[in-house]
């Protein structure tokens, strides 16, 4: 069996079984050894509590997660759809997620990093909210089955090193 096979049933098993007890669910996505109170750090790093490829189906089952953080983790995922469609599948309704990444209509924080592999703006957003144009045209013919209220959507700025980095931080509630 494979590294990434064993790594990815060792994760179904851990979150299958928290589902089965009861727990409310809820997960640090890319947290390497960042550990938030009552979450489960979740990551390719051996140091999370879930060691997992997100670029693969997540290993909860539906509606199984009550909150998501995702901090500065959706940019080195590679297809917006399939990670927004999964987070989407394992939320609660009315579940949040916390999702902050680098804005990159604003250049340095998303292009300074070379694993970062899509671009997210603000108005990246709007095509998995309910009810905007970009979810009502698009959503069918894009494979978007996600679908949120946006809660809050926001830039914010720090500086780094040289430059001044965006950062997009939107909060989002599951639809369902």
């Amino acid at each position: 069996m494979s590294g990434a096979s064993a790594r990815t049933r060792r994760a179904r098993r851990r979150g299958s079984a928290d589902e089965r007890r009861g727990d409310k669910v809820k997960l640090n996505l890319g947290a390497n050894d960042r550990e938030l109170p009552g979450f489960l750090s979740v990551d390719l790093a051996p140091t999370a509590d879930v060691v997992t490829d997100l670029r693969t189906p997540w290993p909860w089952q539906d509606s199984s997660v009550e909150e998501v953080v995702a901090w500065h983790i959706f940019e080195h995922l590679p297809d917006r759809v399939f990670t927004m469609n999964e987070l989407w599948r394992v939320l609660i309704p009315k579940g949040r997620a916390i999702i902050d990444v680098p804005s990159a209509s604003h250049g340095s924080g998303w292009a300074q990093d070379p694993t970062h592999c899509s671009a997210w703006c603000l108005n990246s957003f709007l095509y998995f909210e309910m009810g905007t144009p970009e979810h009502i045209r698009f959503a069918a013919s894009y494979g978007i089955r996600a679908r949120f209220r946006i809660v809050e959507l926001s830039e914010s700025s720090y500086q780094h090193g040289r430059e001044k980095v965006w950062i997009v931080r939107a909060v989002l509630e599951a639809l369902k």
